[in-house]
């Protein structure tokens, strides 16, 4: 069956789009054939802004992002497998998705579909869902159920 993260990346990246967003992806500058300027990566790793005015010539497809950036106001045309992007989110909000490393790289042996694999390490990783917008409080009052009322009828209030 074929990888599942290109479909995901273009998914996101599109649902950030249409909710006037920018996105931006991570990409891990060390992995195979990931071209991007030199110079401009921090602890190997580089962040793009893959918004549409920000870019020409971008394609998602089930192999590599590619698209024609401006770097230091020179073009540059990048390549980037799919496998080498770690992440996709939006700038303005953080909300977007980090892929683990591993997610669609298998040993021959392995078996997918939640059966066992040969080794604990090799095990497909899941994908994780980010949401950065709202910290986590458990003691939030919010969280817990609300009390009915204790008498008598329903009633409605008009509250202008």
């Amino acid at each position: 069956m074929n990888s599942s993260r290109p479909y995901i990346l273009r998914a996101l990246h599109q649902w950030i789009v249409d909710n006037e967003c920018t996105p931006h992806i991570l990409v891990d500058v060390n992995y195979p054939h990931v071209k991007v300027p030199p110079g401009y990566a921090v602890d190997e790793q580089i962040v793009l802004n893959t918004a549409p005015a920000a870019v020409r010539y971008f394609e998602i497809d089930n192999q590599a992002v590619s698209f024609e950036a401006l770097f230091s106001g020179a073009p540059f045309s990048l390549y980037v497998p799919i496998e080498a992007i770690l992440a996709i989110y939006a700038r303005e909000n953080g909300q977007g998705m980090f892929f683990d490393a591993h997610s669609d790289q298998l040993g021959e042996d392995d078996e997918v579909l939640g059966e066992d694999v040969s080794d604990a390490d090799e095990q497909p990783a899941a994908l994780h869902a980010v949401d950065t917008t709202t910290p986590i409080d458990p003691i939030d009052p919010d969280d817990q159920p609300p009390k009915p009322p204790s008498s008598g009828r329903p009633s409605l209030r008009i509250i202008k």
